[in-house]
């Protein structure tokens, strides 16, 4: 099984949430209906990083590692070539 971390961004104020799935875009759907409380009050998200793992325990690891960048890290991230969503265009 494949587990992703991802980073959505907030098109309402910009602020990012990082959270792990096995399906990024589903969860971003999710994300969107409001159906997670802590980001439902800053809908619309956009998808803006993605990467996949083979463990749940590294994306895990991974995503409590995301959830301590500050934004210039998490920027850098977004525009580096670790980010899926930059190989899929």
């Amino acid at each position: 099984m494949v587990f992703y971390v991802y980073i959505i961004e907030s098109l309402k104020d910009e602020t990012y949430y990082k959270g792990f799935t096995t399906d990024y875009e589903k969860r971003l759907i999710q994300h969107n209906n409001g159906e997670s409380d802590y980001t439902s009050k800053k809908i619309p998200w956009k998808l803006v990083y993605v990467e996949e793992y083979t463990s749940k325990r590294e994306a895990l690891i991974r995503e409590r590692n995301l959830k301590k960048a500050d934004r210039q890290r998490i920027l850098a991230l977004i525009n580096s070539s670790r980010n899926l969503l930059r190989k899929l265009g």
